[in-house]
């Protein structure tokens, strides 16, 4: 196991090397000037010119790139070019909004799919059924951004019971610790702010959650209808044991590598297309520092958020694939 793991963080550094040069490479070739972007229209060639010698903006592209490389093997982000502050500092509490997010969102996705998919597979072609796999195609098929704006209207116009947009009440600012508020909040003992921070993930943390909740819901009662027919089941069924007992222990730990699959793929989407959520939510996650710093041209800010990103994304596939074994004895990867 330690040598599969040994081995699996040094193809990591490869592939995050392709994309640092891959996302340098289009980043520079976005239409735009940072130091006009910076200095606005009315500012003048002099100073425009200052302003990308001191940024290092008027050296070759390869010069530019491997001073980044060089950046990142100390541990260096970057400067932010338009506020000035380092990345590394800059980032982490737009990234820790992301991983919140997520991670809530797929608590509700992978709860709400799994025991649907799970009863659909056991009362198949029934009422519940048909309508729990009508309302995943749904779930796939609407955009985050119209069902987000629904969920404003409904509970935040309509009803007047949730938040419409941010993490907290700015009236009651919460005290950042690690920066993950549901954490912050009950370190600081304050239960109050605890329940004010919930009620501001359920909106953007649902509508996060629609879409992986039915590919979970889909792939589950798929992956549970193929193991239910197997032979260890029906004896189990014909012995008399609880419908719980021969769903949960002898259907779902066989059943669930699929979707445990699926699980890590869409956690990892989650953290790098939250951007329509957190837009429509005002959320200050990764994905709108990441959109802002575009807009701006903030080159140092666009290619560490990406990287760091991507950096996730590849962690999270490889915690799935050391699960397998876990779940799975059969599995070895000596």
């Amino acid at each position: 196991m330690l040598r599969y793991i040994g081995k699996r963080l040094l193809q990591l550094i490869p592939v995050l090397f392709g994309m640092t040069f891959i996302v340098f490479m289009i980043v520079r070739a976005i239409p735009g000037d940072p130091a006009k972007i910076i200095l606005g229209q009315q500012a003048t060639k002099e100073a425009v010119a200052a302003l990308r010698d001191s940024l290092g903006l008027d050296n070759p592209w390869y010069i530019q790139y491997f001073h980044y490389l060089g950046q990142l093997l100390t541990g260096d982000l970057g400067q932010s070019i338009k506020t000035g502050e380092q990345v590394a500092t800059e980032i982490f509490p737009y990234l820790a909004a992301t991983i919140e997010l997520a991670v809530v969102a797929m608590v509700i996705a992978i709860v709400v799919g799994v025991n649907a998919g799970i009863i659909s597979a056991w009362f198949q072609n029934s009422w519940f059924d048909y309508t729990a796999m009508i309302l995943a195609l749904i779930g796939v098929s609407i955009p985050i951004f119209w069902l987000g704006l629904m969920g404003q209207w409904a509970f935040s116009v309509e009803l007047g019971i949730l938040p419409t947009s941010s993490r907290f009440n700015s009236r009651d600012p919460v005290e950042a610790i690690t920066n993950f508020y549901l954490i912050d909040t009950l370190i600081a003992g304050r239960f109050d702010q605890f329940i004010d921070v919930v009620k501001h993930l359920i909106l953007p943390a649902t509508a996060l959650a629609t879409i992986p909740m039915a590919i979970i819901a889909r792939m589950t009662r798929s992956t549970m209808l193929e193991v239910m027919r197997a032979d260890y089941v029906r004896t189990a069924r014909a012995k008399g044991q609880k419908m719980s007992l021969v769903v949960y222990k002898h259907s779902l730990k066989n059943a669930v590598i699929p979707v445990l699959t699926v699980i890590g793929l869409q956690t990892g989407l989650l953290l790098g297309g939250a951007i329509l959520t957190e837009t429509i939510f005002s959320w200050p996650g990764i994905g709108r520092y990441i959109y802002d710093a575009i807009s701006s041209r903030d080159y140092p800010v666009i290619q560490s958020g990406i990287l760091i990103v991507a950096f996730m994304f590849v962690m999270i596939n490889l915690i799935v694939d050391l699960l397998y074994s876990i779940i799975d004895p059969r599995i070895k990867y000596d």
